[in-house]
C-alpha cells in the first residue's frame, strides 16, 4: 500500500506521523511538501520509502492529495495529515477494510461530535450531503477528515480531479455505486491543530469546506436531478388527496 500526506511547516510532527506509519506493512510514502519553509524536507528525506514532491509555493492539503495519490503505485491508499500523529494500531483497519473489499474506508468521527442542535454548519453539510445522496447511515463522515483510505478502483472511478474538492470525491463515489462504508473511530477532532484560519464561527477554512459541499451538491444534481434521494412528501401528499377525491 502507499501512504500519502501534503505537508507544510510541520517539522514539530512529521517525523512522529513517518515513524508511525513506517509500521505498517507499506511500498511508499509520498509526501507532497507544499510552501515548506521550516526543516519538514530534511526530516522526510530521512525515511528510505519516502518519495518526495515539492512545491515551493502553497497548493492547499487536498491538492496535495490528489497530486500524491495520482504518483501512487500500489492497491491500498492511506491518507494522513503532517500535523496530527496517529498510531500503526489506528490506522491498521483503514487498510484491512480496504484489502476486504471497501472502496472507500472514512474515519467515524460521531463518538467526538456534541448532539445536533449543538454543531456547526459545516458538519451540518456533511450530513444533509450523504443524506441527500441516499446515505443517511454515513451522518457526517466525510473524506475531508482523516485518516481514510481508498482502493485503487475508487480512485480509477472516482478520477484523481476530483480529489481536490473531497466531498465532490465522496458524491461520485456514491453515486458511482463504490463501497463506502464508515471503518473506525480515530479522535482527530480534538487534536486538530489550532490555527488563524481554523478558529472562530466563520473562518476561512470551515468557508472553504461548506463551499467544497455546495459544489459536490451541484454535481451531484447535475447527475440525478434536483430532488436527489430527498422524496418530495408534501407534493406526494397533495397528489394522494386528488386521488381519493
Amino acid at each position: 500500500m502507499s501512504v500519502i500526506l501534503s505537508a507544510q511547516n510541520e517539522e514539530d510532527s512529521i517525523g512522529a506521523v513517518l515513524s508511525e506509519v513506517s509500521r505498517l506493512p507499506i511500498q511508499e510514502i509520498i509526501i507532497v511538501l507544499n510552501g515548506c519553509t521550516d526543516g519538514t524536507y530534511g526530516i522526510a528525506r530521512t525515511y528510505p520509502l519516502a518519495k518526495i514532491i515539492h512545491y515551493p509555493d502553497p497548493i492547499g492539503h487536498d491538492v496535495g492529495r490528489a497530486i500524491g495519490a495520482k504518483m501512487a503505485s500500489s492497491d491500498i491508499l492511506l491518507f494522513v495529515d503532517a500535523d496530527i500523529p496517529i498510531t500503526a494500531q489506528d490506522l491498521m483497519p483503514f487498510v484491512q477494510a480496504i484489502h476486504q473489499g471497501v472502496d472507500v474506508a472514512l474515519n467515524d468521527i460521531n463518538p467526538y461530535l456534541s448532539t445536533f442542535d449543538r454543531r456547526d454548519d459545516l458538519s451540518r453539510c456533511k450530513e444533509f450531503l450523504n443524506r441527500s445522496l441516499g446515505r443517511r447511515d454515513l451522518t457526517v463522515n466525510s473524506l475531508t477528515a482523516i485518516p481514510h483510505a481508498l482502493s485503487r478502483k475508487a480512485m480509477e472511478t472516482i478520477g484523481y480531479t476530483y480529489l481536490m474538492v473531497p466531498p465532490k470525491a465522496q458524491a461520485i463515489a456514491i453515486l458511482k455505486g463504490l463501497r463506502v462504508e464508515v471503518c473506525t473511530s480515530v479522535n482527530v477532532v480534538e487534536r486538530n491543530k489550532i490555527r488563524k484560519t481554523n478558529v472562530g464561527q466563520t473562518n476561512p477554512v470551515a468557508e472553504l469546506i461548506i463551499g467544497d459541499h455546495l459544489e459536490a451538491i451541484r454535481e451531484a444534481m447535475d447527475i440525478c436531478g434536483s430532488r436527489l434521494a430527498l422524496t418530495d412528501n408534501q407534493r406526494n401528499h397533495i397528489a394522494a388527496r386528488r386521488n381519493r377525491r
